[in-house]
């Protein structure tokens, strides 16, 4: 099944064949939409369509010079109009719209991130401290609330070559049950396949500010040499190669989707450069890590191509 899914994002512009997207899982063609209907707790019919919309949305905002007919064929609608009938049936606005509204949506995202991080770092049982000092760290914001201030984000750009890995999904909300993910289920895995020093991939396929956090995918991957036959759940694929923009990490796991915000929601706008259709990952060796300081050592990586 994840067969298909991965069939499904990579024809999101070409009509899809019931029979043919059977024969990729292996099903017969009698039970499969009955049992992906099942796994998925949506219809195939209803899964490719919220597809294709949230990807036409993440395109409007990723590629301003792309016309939005061209993001309307790309993403499978025949035209422009039908497009936008269905986009602002799920999203409550045009295309155009949500265009025009992703720096306000930007800046929300920012805003909101930094009370979250107030009320995070607040100590109730702290003793007050005098008139505009601020504890290490930290500065005051237009109002004269402290927030806790991050170094200015290095980002450089690299060439990655396509990468084979082996990769375990999981369908949920992303955050600290991926770092259970990757300890109760990737791990164990690694080691009885011999690839505990393997480098690792870790691939959000969708951004939860577009879809709900229950349907979000997550791929653990894990860099395995050709030939290798991949047991139980796991499926063997390629990451593909090409410049990317990497950005360092090495913070505690809480503080990565804040990352991810500052990489792709502050720096990457005023880049010059923007987000293309390849994967967005982090990339890590578990030799790196040290569970002790309870900081993530990774790259991330966003796959980028010229305006």
């Amino acid at each position: 099944m994840n067969r298909v899914l991965d069939h499904i994002d990579r024809h999101l512009d070409t009509p899809l064949d019931l029979a043919q997207l059977a024969d990729v899982a292996n099903f017969s063609r009698f039970h499969f939409h009955r049992v992906f209907a099942a796994w998925m707790g949506e219809t195939l019919g209803d899964y490719a369509r919220r597809r294709r919309l949230e990807y036409g949305a993440f395109l409007l905002c990723c590629r301003p010079a792309d016309a939005v007919l061209d993001i309307a064929l790309a993403t499978g609608f025949g035209s422009g109009e039908a497009f936008a009938r269905a986009f602002k049936q799920k999203f409550g606005c045009t295309p155009t719209a949500w265009r025009a509204g992703a720096d306000a949506r930007r800046l929300a995202d920012i805003q909101e991130r930094r009370l979250r991080r107030r009320g995070a770092d607040s100590n109730p049982d702290q003793a007050e401290r005098k008139p505009g000092q601020a504890p290490d760290g930290q500065s005051r914001d237009h109002d004269g609330s402290v927030f806790f201030s991050e170094p200015a984000m290095e980002v450089r750009l690299i060439d990655l070559p396509a990468t084979r890995v082996a990769y375990l999904r999981k369908i949920g909300p992303y955050g600290p049950a991926i770092g259970e993910f990757w300890r109760g289920v990737v791990k164990p895995w690694m080691l009885s396949h011999g690839l505990d020093n393997a480098e690792c991939f870790g691939v959000g396929h969708d951004d939860p500010a577009i879809t709900a956090p229950a349907r979000c995918r997550y791929d653990a991957c894990v860099a395995v040499p050709e030939g290798f036959q991949a047991g139980g759940q796991a499926l063997v694929t390629t990451l593909p190669g090409g410049r990317y923009a990497a950005a360092v990490f090495n913070a505690p796991p809480a503080r990565i989707a804040d990352a991810w915000m500052t990489l792709c929601r502050e720096w990457l706008p005023g880049s010059g450069l923007q987000c293309d259709e390849r994967p967005l990952f982090e990339r890590f060796r578990p030799a790196d890590q040290d569970p002790a300081s309870g900081r993530f050592v990774c790259e991330l990586c966003v796959p980028v191509r010229a305006l």
